[in-house]
């Protein structure tokens, strides 16, 4: 007798359990239920072999996670998920006690949050290179070489205190445990200890800050006000919008709010536990209101003149998460608008008591579309924006272009809603006569000249492409575009100085330097089906500023040699957008080195941009010049 076995698949996820937020609400009898969530990750395994590759730790591809509390001077046992048991009922149960679900959790959302960032871009992840300099460092002549990073490393117990942070110097996320306050006992345990790496928006901001580091290590530089607060908005915001991706949570928010998403509800908040827990009786920020001195939560209007008062990161990055926010409730608003007029035979009232559950369940649908397409719209848009001295205006701008290329025909007014919520909160680019989508959008190169003298780059460019495989190994495809950045740094080195006024460097020196800052493609699959496919190629220089207008015009003119140390890098250069299928530069955003406005103005806000006190906390000398944990050092500063 012949006996035939069919081969399973592999499955293409693994399901894990995870806290939707934190472990308070699993106190809370409303909310017990809907907080323990499954979360698909990507199955773990070698392309080339075949092999499941994800070890005890858990340790993968992406992330490694080492469980060591230094405060103990103790090793938790690594989580092993290939378990038998643990595959068969979709890993732990989650548990504030058991060090392996803290393992089991921090893994499942850093992978989820990779994966977001892998969909939105068309492309692999990859952390930020290790930079290692040879040679004496702070000297001219000291070189720097890049050290590829595989994985990044996660602690969930390695502060005692109330912090969590992403180290760029390590390249890891560090997460603290502390006890909770004992003045109040309504939302937790008055001394209990609070775990930040249970909280789902502790770890998706952190590995957010990890993801954009990644893309735009110059986003740690405080160049002008913006620039540390949109790393720390743009975390929050993917923290935020993840918050969709839970179905049971949706529909109970739904539900309890009637469809009302601008009302108060847990999907608009962050980190609930740690914000009670620390004192403040409330989540840590919310994107649409807050708790008034009675105790009443109240909805907060936009204010387009806060934005120019508002100077501390957290605060500052809070405007754009609420634009942001208040764009998608336009756009949920826009999509549920036919299936309200159905429900409430056009008077647009709804009837009281509780909502038919057909109708949360569509309503729950329309909220997800819209957050994940507010979602992937933000990430796209990190593609479009300048290697250095972000603005929130800048990025509007990225926003806008970023979304048009891949849907031309805006038939349900998402850049409309983006730029109207933007607007009601002061946020607009400096460089526009209007806000008209045209206006905001980056323009193609209009030189005649321009194409002419990139046309051999763009060339070279192409030849490169065809030679990649992009589906390899990550470490071999990091190396393949190390090695293109070189190559192309050597060919801009010998004929760029005719390209200089176009991409914003300063090459009239034979010896100038500059660095080819970023080499990545970029796939994107429109609602058409249309493939768009780009190479964005960064470059970036940098210059000595300082505060006395009389030593810059000297050092600029070679007439003060050897010039003094610096007070500030100042920084210039510029994006390509590439496309290579038709050979030509879509966009090239300029950040120009030589902009004497730019430079007065980072000089400005360097010495009196703030009130001094926060200007020596959050942007002194200290970060500019590459303050070794800088994210460390703003997080504990709000505290």
């Amino acid at each position: 007798m012949r006996t035939r076995a069919i081969p399973i698949e592999r499955p293409p996820f693994r399901r894990l359990r995870a806290y939707a937020f934190d472990p308070s609400l699993s106190s809370q009898l409303e909310n017990a239920l809907v907080n323990m969530v499954t979360m698909k990750v990507p199955w773990e395994f070698d392309r080339e072999t075949g092999k499941d590759t994800l070890q005890p730790g858990p340790v993968g591809e992406y992330l490694e996670v080492v469980d060591f509390d230094p405060a103990s001077d103790c090793f938790y046992a690594p989580v092993d998920l290939n378990q038998p048991y643990l595959l068969a009922q979709d890993g732990l149960v989650p548990s504030e006690g058991n060090p392996q679900f803290h393992q089991q959790m921090v893994y499942a959302i850093a992978m989820t949050t990779i994966r977001n960032f892998e969909r939105a871009l068309g492309r692999t992840a990859f952390w930020a290179p290790h930079i290692i300099a040879e040679g004496t460092e702070g000297q001219a002549a000291a070189m720097f070489t890049e050290a590829y990073v595989q994985r990044l490393r996660i602690y969930p117990h390695a502060l005692r205190e109330a912090n969590a942070y992403y180290s760029p110097q390590k390249k890891a996320l560090l997460f603290g445990y502390f006890p909770a306050s004992s003045t109040d006992a309504r939302y937790h345990l008055p001394g209990g200890t609070v775990f930040t790496c249970l909280s789902h928006d502790v770890v998706a901001h952190e590995t957010t800050h990890a993801l954009l580091d990644g893309l735009h290590r110059r986003f740690e530089e405080a160049s002008n006000p913006d620039v540390l607060a949109f790393h720390e908005a743009f975390s929050d915001i993917v923290a935020l919008f993840q918050h969709f991706s839970f179905p049971d949570v949706l529909r109970q928010q739904i539900a309890r709010t009637r469809g009302d998403l601008a009302s108060e509800n847990l999907l608009a908040q962050l980190a609930q536990e740690f914000g009670q827990a620390t004192g403040s009786h409330a989540a840590l920020r919310d994107a649409l209101g807050a708790f008034d001195a009675n105790g009443m939560w109240q909805r907060k209007e936009p204010d387009p003149m806060e934005i120019d008062g508002t100077f501390e990161p957290h605060a500052r990055g809070s405007l754009l998460v609420a634009a942001v926010f208040d764009a998608f409730v336009s756009i949920y608003k826009s999509r549920i608008a036919d299936l309200l007029r159905i429900a409430t035979n056009g008077t647009g009232v709804l009837p009281a008591g509780q909502l038919h559950p057909d109708l949360v369940n569509r309503l729950a649908s329309e909220a997800a579309k819209s957050a994940q397409h507010i979602l992937n719209m933000c990430i796209r848009a990190l593609d479009y924006c300048p290697p250095v001295d972000l603005t929130f205006g800048d990025y509007l701008r990225a926003l806008i272009t970023a979304d048009y290329d891949l849907v031309r025909d805006d038939d349900l007014g998402y850049r409309l809603a983006v730029v109207e919520a933007f607007r009601q909160h002061g946020i607009y680019p400096l460089d526009v006569r209007s806000l008209s989508i045209d206006n905001l959008r980056w323009q193609e190169p209009t030189d005649p000249n321009f194409h002419p003298r990139v046309l051999p780059m763009l060339q070279k460019l192409r030849n490169m492409l065809h030679e990649w495989n992009l589906s390899g190994r990550r470490e071999e495809v990091y190396e393949l575009f190390r090695q293109a950045r070189a190559e192309l740094h050597e060919w801009l080195k010998g004929t760029a100085r005719d390209l200089q006024d176009v991409l914003g460097l300063d090459l009239r020196q034979p010896d100038a330097k500059f660095e080819v800052h970023s080499l990545r493609p970029a796939r994107r699959v429109g609602p058409d089906g249309e493939l768009l496919v780009d190479l964005v190629i960064e470059m970036t220089q940098r210059k000595a500023g300082y505060f006395d207008l009389d030593i810059q015009d000297q050092v600029e003119s070679g007439s003060l040699n050897p010039a003094p140390q610096a007070d500030f890098i100042f920084r210039g250069g510029c994006s390509l957008l590439f496309d290579p299928l038709n050979s030509k530069v879509r966009y090239c955003i300029v950040k120009n080195i030589l902009s004497a406005n730019r430079l007065a103005r980072q000089r400005q806000f360097l010495t009196a941009g703030t009130e001094p006190s926060l200007r020596a906390m959050y942007f002194g000398s200290a970060i500019q010049s590459g303050l070794k944990e800088p994210f460390a050092f703003l997080h504990r500063a709000i505290e």
